[in-house]
């Protein structure tokens, strides 16, 4: 399910599409908390479900959170 430009999740809005695969979709989106650009990976709905698959995502979210690049 794509998720169209100006939809808004919390206090995320969709500002466009970076790419899909296998376990979602990935959106640029601006944080209107924190006034920043922010990726969103969105589960699709048969995956949301899934307990562990939840898990690992949090721990990746947690990983990537704390990388520091000026790149990134």
């Amino acid at each position: 399910m794509a998720i169209i430009r100006g939809t808004r999740l919390g206090p995320y809005e969709i500002v466009g599409s970076l790419g899909a695969g296998g376990m979602g979709e990935v959106y640029r989106a601006k944080d209107s908390r924190l006034d920043r650009t922010v990726a969103i990976k969105v589960l699709p709905s048969h995956l949301s479900s899934d307990t562990e698959l939840k898990q690992r995502m949090e721990h990746e979210a947690q990983a990537i959170s704390a990388l520091q690049h000026a790149n990134i």
